[in-house]
């Protein structure tokens, strides 16, 4: 494992239920233990949708010096994270991954472990978009 600090991620999803299970999984998946992978999911009264507040005290709580990456699941997920990086509400480093939720979360997860600076977990993230399922 890498010594330092690392890139933490945070999953953000529409439905609690679903932002938590995929972090769960992508840390479960990478064997890891080691990368800060906070989750923020639905609204604060329960509900579908997003919550700018919880994305923003999620990326405070992931921040471990390194970046943070953020993947979401759904346009108006996108909406909120490119707000609150652009009014400088995220920790400094904190920046969207433009990548597959479920595949790009596990690829970021393997690769932050590793000690991977944030241009090379959102790469690997990225690449998730060409897995092929065929």
């Amino acid at each position: 494992m890498a010594e330092g600090p690392l890139v933490g991620l945070v999953l953000v999803s529409h439905s609690a239920a679903v932002a938590e299970s995929v972090a769960r999984m992508a840390v479960a998946l990478a064997g890891v233990d080691t990368v800060a992978v906070e989750h923020a999911g639905g609204t604060a009264d329960g509900g579908y949708g997003t919550d700018a507040d919880r994305i923003a005290a999620a990326a405070r709580t992931a921040d471990r010096g390194a970046g943070v990456g953020l993947l979401v699941d759904l346009g108006s997920a996108v909406l909120t994270v490119k707000s609150l990086v652009a009014d400088e509400e995220l920790p400094a480093g904190a920046r969207l991954l433009d990548a597959p939720f479920v595949e790009g979360a596990v690829a970021a997860v393997v690769t932050a472990s590793t000690g991977a600076d944030l241009d090379a977990v959102a790469a690997a993230a990225q690449e998730a978009y060409g897995y092929r399922k065929e």
